[in-house]
């Protein structure tokens, strides 16, 4: 059985601030609780709410590590009590509660899922936190109408390119909005039937006249909230995960009434462990298949050094990446 060090290098955040403040640094390497394993990191991915975190407006749950990362791809290296689902040795990807920005970190084993077939392991970091938050967002538990048509904001970004993936591979019609010709083109190449470049074209006229949005699944926010309930058909869901355009809005809520409409949101850190591990079941039974047929594919759009966690946030900031951004220790 390998030795583990006792300590381990990190990503640090000594005050919230822009990328800058995230430095490297060094912590004792941590040990499994029950119910836990211990995963030597492969590669960590970079997502939206590490970005809040480290503006100082999105605390960690209590318990949970105050290093960023909230998945992860590795190596199971030790087990806690109780765990008997995984061995020494077994590759896995995981959604974490934070700690993923280091070279090991302790995760809930129900939260874990093999690398899926298909995919490289390095890739596979970039998985849980928009496979978990899409599917459980949009199609956990829920009953999409048969070829219903599925609009995703931010097409090219990690949620984004879950999201028209995943609609793809469950027979919806997915439109999506763009930036431009080159986000248009990736977003096509993922199956996406209609890309909207949000600078020259109106997503409200073209869903409508497409007949409506069944589901829609908003990033965005701000003017964007009022303009998804214009561009819903009756009886669809609207979704907020978040709102990079603001969340203060001002809006008739009548459509709401007459169309039915359902307008929900969620964040999946805070959501409880039981919850989280029934998600990475159904994905394991349901959607991690895809990835061996060639249905899904990880996407990612670079990989840097885990000392250059500052690098891939300011990337991540200027918003021109397709697909997740990765750091490796």
């Amino acid at each position: 059985m390998t030795t583990l060090p006792e300590t381990m290098r990190v990503i640090e955040m000594p005050e919230p601030g822009g990328p800058e403040v995230l430095t490297p640094g060094e912590r004792a390497t941590p040990k499994p609780g029950a119910g836990e394993v211990l995963v030597r990191v492969t590669a960590a991915g970079v997502n939206g709410p590490d970005l809040v975190q480290r503006r100082g407006h999105y605390p960690p749950p209590k318990g949970a590590s105050d290093l960023l990362g909230l998945e992860v791809s590795g190596e199971v290296v030790a087990l806690g009590d109780g765990v008997d689902r995984w061995a020494l040795g077994d590759r896995v990807v995981a959604l974490t509660n934070g700690g993923g920005y280091a070279e090991f970190v302790a995760v809930d084993a129900g939260h874990c899922l093999p690398v899926p077939e298909g995919a490289e392991e390095v890739d596979a970091a970039g998985l849980p936190e928009t496979y978990f938050t899409v599917w459980s967002n949009v199609f956990f538990n829920q009953t999409l109408p048969e070829g219903g048509r599925f609009l995703v904001h931010g097409g090219a970004g990690g949620i984004g390119s879950t999201a028209i993936q995943l609609g793809v591979a469950m027979g919806l019609e997915v439109l999506t909005t763009v930036g431009g010709p080159e986000e248009a083109a990736f977003c096509r190449d993922l199956g996406a039937a209609r890309c909207i470049d949000f600078r020259e074209e109106d997503f409200v006229a073209i869903t409508r006249e497409a007949g409506g949005a069944d589901v829609i699944l908003d990033i965005i926010g701000g003017d964007y909230v009022e303009r998804n309930i214009k561009a819903a058909r009756h009886d669809a869901r609207i979704i907020q995960l978040a709102f990079n355009g603001g969340s203060k809005v001002s809006l008739n809520l009548m459509p709401v009434m007459l169309k039915r409409l359902v307008y929900t949101g969620s964040t999946l850190r805070s959501r409880p462990d039981a919850f989280k591990t029934a998600v990475a079941r159904d994905l394991e039974a349901q959607v991690w298949p895809l990835f061996a047929r060639g249905a899904l594919r990880p996407v990612t759009h670079t990989t840097l050094p885990l000392e250059q966690a500052g690098e891939a946030h300011a990337m991540m900031e200027k918003a021109a990446h397709r697909g997740k951004i990765l750091l490796r220790p």
